[in-house]
């Protein structure tokens, strides 16, 4: 039982590797708008597997709002096809969001405060 969880825990994480992926390349439009946010410390990323504000403006949110819709929906679709709640996967999309944030760049602690990583 151990093993096929493991091995269904695997298999969800490369696709939604897939997916981070794929979402990257469709945010190709802005994505120095994204990746400069970033640098600048205007957003950063939150245990939930969603983009935070850390600085609110307008051109922020309108980035951060786009940016979290396409996500929501990606994540919703590998919830869907691997039967597992929206919970699960944006846990999982979280702790990969974490582990892939650049050094330097803002991360959302548990205690809800943003730190550079």
């Amino acid at each position: 039982m151990i093993k096929l969880t493991n091995n269904m825990t695997k298999n969800i994480v490369k696709k939604f590797a897939y997916a981070l992926f794929a979402s990257t390349m469709a945010f190709s439009a802005w994505a120095i708008s994204l990746d400069d946010a970033k640098q600048q410390g205007l957003v950063g990323e939150m245990p939930n597997g969603y983009l935070g504000i850390v600085v609110n403006n307008a051109e922020t949110k309108s980035l951060v709002d786009s940016v979290n819709e396409k996500r929501k929906d990606i994540y919703l679709n590998l919830a869907r096809k691997n039967k597992i709640t929206m919970q699960q996967v944006t846990a999982l999309a979280g702790q990969k969001a974490l582990e892939k944030t650049q050094p330097g760049h803002l991360i959302q602690n548990t205690a809800g405060q943003w730190v550079k990583k």
